[in-house]
């Protein structure tokens, strides 16, 4: 890829990026040249390589947009702009970090409208949006979403508070940042400069006379606690845990000094997931799975055939196109709560969750790759096994 206009570089870039359907752009310079790379479904490829000469002025065109001091480069900085394309605004983020070679650039790509969901496009399975719209409605207490970095829980959030928005409800957020400005939500930004933390900001909250509260992330004891007082004082709180399973954020509470009494009486459930890349439809085809892909399945001798995408011009013969989720959702009723109160075990647990209706990551997981929607490696990749994801 040759950048002949160097003036418009970072357009230029950025466009292509788009188009592609990438969700990042990393422009990482080396002792040769810049290696500008863009993720797209979740993994990194090289879009392109630029000479050194042209290192400065892209970094001085994203600066400069993102609204960046141009003269600093010691320190880590973030900025964000907006950029419009046939009636679409795309909002971009930019951060800057310090290496021995220069400034790293990382941008955002947030498309507003090709990235909010409805609770209808989370993928969840009929069982599991039953219960899901159930937890909703349930007027207060605690819902979570958890999962590693990347795994689409503030989309997530977002479809759930579009699910739950109606007039005659004080919809009120606190994020870090706000991703997507939704209408009719009062949304708040973490500033921890000025002292407004997730802790902070929920103090303020809560005066807020609000109905609904999102918490982008319980990540202490005293925003913890504070979540449950507003659960238990009638709100209806959604946040999000970084926790593997369902049944782990239960126990990171805990490790976080809820008492378990009170987080036996807010918890409403749990939505664990992960993001899996799709076969790619356009070359899709259908294959016989290894004698691995078939154990890890439990594929019965009449299932002799999965598919895969063969790699065409469409996925840049990846195989793949778009990403889906695999999930477990974990339903707390009056069993469960009982259990939680008590510090029962895991297996425990996790017994009285699958009483409720409750299926493992792995098992959401197999059902979608034996329909031919993803791939077993896919499943290995996001670290979905059969032990981590507790077979019933």
């Amino acid at each position: 890829m040759e950048m002949n206009n160097t003036s418009k570089l970072a357009q230029q870039l950025l466009w292509q990026a788009i188009e592609l359907r990438a969700s990042d752009v990393h422009v990482e310079p080396l002792e040769d040249g810049v290696c500008v790379r863009i993720r797209v479904d979740g993994l990194l490829q090289e879009l392109c390589r630029l000479p050194l000469s042209q290192y400065s002025t892209l970094l001085t065109q994203l600066k400069v947009q993102s609204g960046m001091d141009i003269a600093e480069k010691r320190v880590p900085q973030d900025g964000r702009w907006q950029l419009q394309r046939e009636g679409c605004q795309i909002d971009l983020r930019l951060s800057t970090l310090p290496t021995i070679n220069g400034e790293k650039a990382a941008i955002r790509i947030l498309q507003r409208e090709q990235q909010l969901l409805a609770l209808s496009g989370l993928g969840l399975s009929e069982d599991n949006f039953s219960l899901y719209k159930r937890m909703c409605q349930s007027g207060n207490g605690l819902l979570l979403l958890t999962g590693p970095t990347g795994s689409g829980k503030t989309t997530a959030l977002y479809a759930t508070l579009r699910e739950l928005q109606q007039e005659g409800l004080n919809l009120v957020t606190i994020e870090d940042p706000v991703e997507y400005k939704l209408p009719g939500v009062n949304q708040v930004a973490v500033n921890r400069k000025a002292g407004l933390d997730f802790a902070a900001g929920l103090r303020a909250l809560v005066r807020q006379d609000p109905d609904i509260i999102m918490l982008g992330e319980i990540r202490d004891r005293e925003t913890a606690a504070m979540a449950v007082q507003a659960a238990l004082t009638g709100h209806l709180v959604l946040s999000t845990l970084h926790t593997n399973s369902a049944v782990g954020a239960i126990a990171r509470l805990l490790d976080m000094g809820v008492a378990p009494y009170l987080l036996a009486a807010v918890l409403r459930g749990v939505l664990a997931q992960r993001l899996v890349r799709r076969v790619c439809p356009h070359c899709s085809e259908e294959y016989a799975p290894e004698a691995a892909e078939r154990r890890y399945l439990g594929m019965v001798n009449g299932l002799n055939t999965l598919r895969r995408g063969r790699g065409c011009s469409c996925c840049r013969r990846t195989g793949y196109w778009g990403r889906l989720a695999v999930q477990e959702l974990l339903p707390v009723e009056e069993n469960l709560a009982e259990l939680i109160s008590c510090r029962a075990p895991r297996a425990a647990l996790l017994q009285a969750g699958a009483d409720n209706g409750w299926r493992s990551l792995y098992a959401d997981g197999r059902d979608k790759a034996l329909a031919g929607l993803t791939t077993v490696a896919e499943l290995w990749r996001v670290g979905i096994s059969e032990e981590r994801g507790y077979v019933e």
